[in-house]
């Protein structure tokens, strides 16, 4: 194991193609739910407790080896919006792509080949970790810091909020991810009966509306 593979995999910089999603944040812009900084930490914290926590579950059991079918449907029955489950596919492919790169190997290959059109991303996420020699903690915190960064990052270009007050949210909510990390991963070990199914349905109806918009700054 190794926690520069883990630093690698966190990257902002990984082509994993998650700079052009917002995780919700657009469309909560638009709708003037999210202003300043203290709305950009209500938001991530939010985020972070709900699609984070199922999210970071899944990259989770991906990382100890679970059945990837199984955790591919459950995403699937997980993400009720049409729109963030074609993200979450998207985000799949590219950052399979990227993986298959970084830690080639068969377990990504055969990933690849079952999900030609892509997997969900965290299932992706935790293959990559289990491939780059990681544990499923480290896939669990990988989560759940792009639960909050992804929002954090596109604020800052969205309302022009200051990098180092969006860098401060993220230090503020630092506990909150750790929390978070370790429930999920507690979860996964317990197997795929017991994965949360936190969600929240503000996101998934908005995310309906943003595919909608002719003109956006992010894919989601």
């Amino acid at each position: 194991m190794t926690r520069s593979a883990l630093l690698v995999l966190a990257d902002g910089r990984f082509p994993a193609g998650g700079h052009a999603h917002s995780g919700g944040a657009e469309a909560a812009v638009k709708a003037g739910r999210l202003r300043d900084a203290a709305d950009l930490e209500a938001f991530c914290r939010g985020r972070l407790h709900t699609t984070g926590l199922t999210a970071a579950a899944l990259a989770a059991a991906a990382a100890l080896g679970a059945d990837p079918y199984e955790l591919d449907a459950a995403a699937d029955a997980r993400t009720p919006s049409p729109a963030l489950r074609a993200a979450a596919r998207r985000l799949g492919r590219q950052l399979m792509r990227a993986a298959r790169a970084a830690w080639p190997g068969p377990e990504l290959d055969r990933l690849a080949t079952a999900f030609p059109r892509g997997a969900h991303q965290p299932v992706v996420l935790g293959t990559a970790a289990r491939a780059a020699g990681l544990g499923p903690e480290d896939a669990a915190h990988c989560v759940a810091y792009e639960t909050v960064g992804g929002p954090a990052t596109a604020v800052v270009r969205l309302l022009g909020l200051d990098p180092f007050q969006a860098t401060a949210v993220l230090a503020r909510l630092a506990p909150a991810m750790d929390e978070v990390a370790a429930r999920a991963t507690a979860a996964a070990r317990e197997g795929l009966d017991a994965l949360p199914a936190a969600s929240a349905p503000l996101l998934d109806l908005t995310a309906e509306q943003h595919a909608a918009w002719p003109v956006r700054l992010f894919a989601s």
